[in-house]
């Protein structure tokens, strides 16, 4: 079915998923995708531009956007990442706000609550991580919430497990608004490869280093060279803040890159469905989180 035959019974629109950072954005949209499209660690701020998953459910084309968590912005980064949260949940048909309901009502919450609820836009209310706390304990959490926004649905799921997940993607396909699909039925993304080739690199990062090393780093695909085989070779650079933090990435003999790069390589193989070549060098640039030509490179419009 294209975009030319499609007739007044399909469905197609933009939901956005906000909220706090770590409240599982990135896991609710793999799950509901059903493949890895935005990368997941347990620190927070792990998501740094949107991320689109494209779904199809029953006649409707779900555009899905995870966007950063929300929170104090300090660096041009933290400013950028913000910028496109909010930008995200404006474009939208539906605004889903993500709550880890094991942390409750907070002042990042809050305040995130109140914002959007200055949007007069359609919200639904997810509460996430339900699956780890008591169910008369979501009541008060709902109901405080509740009193801010003007919530049209309230869902509660696990994302982890995806618990009440289905019921929600259900009730989506069928409350988006009529009209064509936007993008080809079997495309999952509009993530370029160089895009996701350098995201998984920076997933490995977060997983395979401690402290602050994530924060202070940014990945960039350099070189995307098709081979005759059907293979590809793939050239990333990571940029970092300090030299110490370029010897914990390197580590002992070349050990903790050579690890980095062979896990994001065969995470990238197998969502590109082909082999694929990885080379990883390591460069230290102070102050690339200010600088407007890394932000660019990494899917982020630079924000003042």
């Amino acid at each position: 079915m294209t975009g030319l035959d499609q007739d007044n019974t399909t469905r197609c629109g933009f939901v956005a998923i906000v909220g706090a950072p770590n409240a599982g954005k990135s896991t609710l949209l793999n799950r509901m995708a059903g493949t890895k499209l935005s990368i997941v660690s347990p620190k927070a701020q792990t998501t740094r531009f949107r991320v689109l998953g494209i779904l199809m459910r029953q006649q409707t084309q779900m555009l899905l956007v995870d966007t950063p968590g929300i929170f104090q912005p300090k660096r041009k980064l933290d400013r950028a990442m913000v910028a496109a949260a909010w930008t995200g949940s404006e474009d939208a048909d539906i605004t889903m706000l993500i709550v880890d309901a094991r942390a409750g009502m907070t002042d990042a919450l809050r305040a995130i609550a109140t914002r959007l609820a200055e949007q007069k836009r359609r919200l639904w209310l997810v509460l996430n991580k339900t699956d780890l706390v008591r169910r008369d304990a979501l009541l008060p959490l709902t109901a405080e919430l509740s009193a801010i926004l003007p919530v049209e649905h309230v869902f509660m799921v696990s994302a982890r497990s995806g618990e009440g997940v289905d019921d929600l993607m259900d009730r989506l396909a069928t409350e988006l608004p009529l009209g064509p699909y936007l993008y080809p039925e079997d495309d999952l993304t509009d993530l370029p490869d160089r895009l996701l080739a350098a995201e998984l690199v920076r997933e490995q990062i977060f997983l395979q280093t401690h402290e602050e090393v994530p924060y202070s780093a940014t990945t960039e695909t350099e070189g995307f060279e098709e081979r005759p085989d059907g293979s590809v070779r793939i050239d990333v650079t990571i940029y970092v803040a300090r030299a110490s933090h370029k010897a914990i990435l390197i580590g002992e003999r070349g050990s903790r890159i050579r690890a980095i790069g062979e896990k994001a390589r065969r995470e990238l193989g197998r969502l590109l469905g082909r082999t694929c070549h990885l080379f990883l060098n390591v460069k230290e640039r102070a102050g690339w989180d200010e600088e407007r030509a890394r932000l660019r490179a990494i899917g982020l419009d630079d924000a003042s």
